[in-house]
């Protein structure tokens, strides 16, 4: 079935239909990861996006329970140059397309992936609008031009929980499933859900971690009631600056406990900081992002997902620049100069991408221990 992918400044697309029919809106953006499909589907930061992966086989290995990062996938729609109809892999459970069916995403496919992406590399990330039903280029460019953009949109309070809840499962491994270290726990740790990823979640727990999780909106006050060892501040969709509470409640804990950010939780901990942040022309998603730590040579090949930065002038006063974009010099991590507290802007955790970074898990063991000893 003949579907169109239209953008608001008229430019259009025509492909093919897989996964649910219908229509959806959403900033189209771009993620260079080769592999991980089914783990960008289900992250929460791409609420209010369409994803196009320019890797340009997609579904080969079908869908399965264990790679997912949430209970369903966030995203508005999917795009892929070519979609594998007959996937194998020994954890297939089901195809790609019969997995957004069931979760209600609409899919192109047989487009030019690679015109799209320089596109939106020329123009910037912007509104686009998918249907399958629409057969009219000129009405599909309309419909985009009057969907709402993602700029100023609090996109926090569609993908967090709803009540508090802990987490007890540890990384997956092939041979022996999910880590259940439960009653070894050394910290307790109460994790923001700002729209979290299970792989973070996982991490913190085989680390030895008790994790509790909590709604984006719960107030330091209740936090610091459940006497936590250290705060996770989680990734999450969309613009950080309308996410006020959740600045004013990461004010309301700095220096009371350890603190440590990744993504939307490193941006926030930056406003906090009184900084600005700013839109990336296009942003950065896939795995293969190279970052400087330090002012040395170490550079760590990452993941990451966002299309907002801090401006690193704009914090410098009160913390260490610690991590640096390759690509663009941009800021991907900093360290408070008196204070536990540090954040980065990529994704340790991966899921899917490299495990360069996942020493900041560790890092972040380290600043409890310390605040325990004190």
């Amino acid at each position: 079935m003949k579907a169109i992918l239209a953008l608001q400044d008229g430019r259009h697309f025509i492909g093919k239909s897989f996964g649910a029919q219908g229509e959806a809106h959403g900033e189209v953006v771009f993620n260079t990861s080769m592999t991980g499909y089914q783990e960008i589907l289900t992250d929460p930061s791409y609420r209010g996006e369409i994803v196009a992966m320019t890797y340009p086989l997609i579904g080969n290995t079908g869908a399965n329970p264990e790679d997912v990062e949430s209970e369903r996938p966030h995203l508005s729609g999917f795009v892929v140059k070519e979609y594998s109809i007959h996937p194998s892999n020994w954890r297939c459970r089901e195809n790609l397309d019969a997995y957004l069916k069931r979760h209600g995403v609409v899919g192109i496919c047989d487009l030019d992936t690679r015109a799209l992406v320089r596109h939106i590399r020329s123009r910037g990330a912007q509104t686009g609008y998918i249907s399958t039903v629409d057969s009219d280029p000129a009405r599909v460019v309309e419909k985009a031009r009057q969907a709402p953009p993602l700029v100023g949109r609090d996109l926090v309070r569609e993908v967090t929980c709803r009540e508090p809840y802990r987490w007890t499962e540890g990384l997956w491994h092939p041979e022996t499933g999910y880590e259940n270290p439960s009653g070894r726990f050394r910290f307790r740790v109460v994790a923001y859900d700002f729209g979290i990823k299970r792989n973070i979640l996982r991490h913190l727990v085989s680390l030895g971690c008790e994790v509790i999780v909590v709604p984006a909106a719960t107030s330091a006050e209740e936090v610091l009631a459940m006497n936590p060892d250290g705060v996770f501040l989680s990734n999450g969709p969309g613009d950080p600056e309308p996410i006020i509470y959740a600045q004013e409640n990461i004010r309301q804990l700095l220096g009371k406990k350890p603190i440590f950010g990744i993504c939307l939780g490193h941006q926030l901990i930056g406003l906090a900081l009184g900084g600005k942040t700013f839109k990336l022309k296009f942003g950065h998603r896939g795995g293969n992002q190279p970052v400087r730590r330090g002012e040395g040579a170490c550079v760590e090949i990452t993941s990451q997902n966002h299309g907002f930065a801090v401006r690193g002038d704009s914090v410098c006063d009160a913390a260490v620049l610690t991590h640096v974009n390759l690509n663009d010099n941009t800021l991907e991590g900093l360290t408070h100069k008196t204070l536990p507290v540090f954040s980065v802007q990529y994704h340790p955790e991966a899921s899917p991408g490299p495990h360069d970074a996942r020493y900041l898990f560790s890092r972040f063991i380290e600043m409890m221990e310390k605040d325990q000893r004190r």
